[in-house]
């Protein structure tokens, strides 16, 4: 595997060694509802993640099978997302974790995120290769069932509602309400309730807000710009927990630059 970037920040503030990572696991998967790992590899590949060493993560998570898959498929996807400058790595980042979290769903049908990680790849594939050449090659389904399943299962799992919020938004900012709702299910009702849901659950995750003030902009265009920036901000304000909410509120800063 070649060589990943680093993480561009110091990781000091995101080390959980030992019990560090026990105290504070419910605080930092608030959003993903993942279970605390009793396996300690796996807590490893935890550590890396939080502080950022992505690739050695995922490859101390595919060490252990597919009982890392959540680990492995948050870690290629965060890194893709926010790390990789290169658009053919990209997507292909993320049709290996697509392909991991299909996998999963066979071998792990009843866990959340093995639905919500399948659904938070594909969607980030659909914005790396255009989300309407993704609709023609019929991942909107894939996603909106992912979704639907995992906060089935999971009715609490605030990402998965950011994300369903995030699904419902970029059809109808895409296609319209119209064939929006005919053709993929999108509401603009559905969508507010999901992003309202999620910062419910998630107030100080800058995800959250940023995905709800991208999602206003979609929906609403300057309409709800002060909205928008209000969200920005607060994304911008928040601490970070561990490398991907530092990569998130950086993401929110470029915003309001």
């Amino acid at each position: 595997m070649k060589k990943w970037h680093a993480f561009p920040h110091s990781s000091t503030d995101y080390d959980y060694a030992g019990d560090k990572l026990d105290e504070a696991w419910e605080n930092l998967h608030l959003g993903d509802k993942e279970p605390f790992p009793a396996d300690s590899a796996l807590q490893d590949a935890w550590r890396s993640f939080h502080r950022g060493d992505f690739q050695q993560a995922v490859e101390r998570a595919d060490a252990l099978g597919l009982a890392g898959h959540a680990v492995a498929n948050k870690a290629t996807g965060i890194y893709a997302t926010y790390l990789e400058d290169d658009l053919k790595r990209k997507t292909a980042l993320f049709q290996t974790a697509i392909e991991r979290a299909e996998k999963a769903i066979r071998e792990c049908p009843d866990d959340s995120n093995s639905h919500y990680f399948h659904a938070f790849n594909l969607g980030r594939y659909s914005q790396s290769i255009s989300v309407v050449k993704a609709l023609k090659q019929g991942v909107g389904g894939k996603i909106f069932k992912s979704l639907q399943r995992a906060i089935e299962i999971e009715p609490e799992h605030a990402e998965a509602h950011t994300a369903a919020g995030m699904y419902h938004a970029e059809i109808i900012d895409k296609v319209g309400k119209l064939i929006g709702g005919m053709t993929y299910g999108a509401s603009e009702a559905k969508a507010l309730e999901h992003f309202e849901t999620a910062l419910a659950i998630t107030p100080e995750a800058p995800i959250a807000n940023i995905e709800y003030a991208n999602g206003l902009y979609l929906l609403y265009g300057d309409r709800e710009l002060d909205k928008v920036t209000d969200l920005y901000v607060k994304a911008s304000e928040l601490t970070a927990r561990d490398a991907m909410e530092k990569l998130d509120i950086e993401s929110a800063l470029a915003e309001l630059e």
